[in-house]
């Protein structure tokens, strides 16, 4: 299901523990590690698919979560036109995601990456709040931005530690950049 301008809309999740660290997925048979996320279906509310893709992918329950806060607006991103498949082509441009601040209530052992037949993730660990900036694909970087940057306001209450904290490896990259 896309929306007229080839975008397919979707959720995004960023849960946190009692030390607002977060959960990182490491994409099954794969090298890249991303938040949990998924498509939302016909007929069914953001709402409803942020739950469904939470017990899909981290098998959590909506008992083991407290809703923190969500982008207001959708979050777009384009995908690279090698990643698209063939017969998407002409009509698909990427994802526009709804964005959940999930606190865990539950436990750790709560999270169960078997819980459905296709599983997404084959490993996790919780990373500092602003890490995932530095480790996500990079043309998902400006959405991971916007949403941990909106939402950063339900977990900190200095200003200053709800603007991004680019990891000393981006910095300097960026250095030789901004000295031509």
């Amino acid at each position: 299901m896309l929306d007229r301008e080839g975008y397919r809309p979707n959720v995004g999740i960023i849960l946190v523990n009692n030390h607002n660290e977060v959960f990182w997925g490491k994409r099954i048979r794969e090298h890249s590690w991303q938040f949990p996320q998924g498509g939302i279906n016909k007929g069914e509310t953001p709402e409803q698919a942020m739950y469904r893709e939470l017990h899909e992918e981290v098998g959590l329950r909506p008992e083991h979560v407290a809703i923190l806060g969500r982008t207001r607006d959708w979050l777009r991103y384009d995908v690279p036109r090698h990643w698209v498949r063939r017969e998407w082509r002409n009509t698909y441009r990427g994802q526009k995601q709804i964005w959940y601040l999930l606190r865990l209530v539950g436990r750790d052992s709560d999270v169960s990456l078997r819980a459905s037949e296709r599983p997404e993730f084959d490993a996790w660990r919780w990373h500092d709040y602003w890490i995932p900036l530095d480790t996500v694909i990079e043309f998902k970087r400006g959405v991971y931005e916007a949403a941990l940057t909106e939402l950063a306001r339900h977990l900190f209450s200095h200003p200053a530690d709800r603007k991004p904290r680019w990891p000393q490896s981006m910095v300097e990259e960026a250095t030789p950049a901004l000295r031509s």
